[in-house]
């Protein structure tokens, strides 16, 4: 009885997978536009320099509240 279950869910399993895999042979690959990976690099720095910049003044708060 366990096994057929575990039959049946290995099928399930392998069914998904090939439906995956044929999706992503079908799927192009994005065009890269060089315009817009700029874009994406500038935003991706401003948030590192947002997430620091509020780190350190969590790391100011926690300090001020353990003295």
């Amino acid at each position: 009885m366990e096994g057929d279950r575990t039959d049946n869910a290995l099928r399930r399993i392998d069914a998904a997978l090939a439906r995956l895999e044929s999706a992503a042979k079908q799927t192009p690959a994005p065009a890269s536009d060089p315009s817009a990976d700029a874009e994406l690099a500038a935003r991706h720095e401003a948030l590192r320099a947002t997430v620091a910049r509020s780190l350190a003044r969590l790391d100011l708060l926690i300090d001020g509240e353990q003295a």
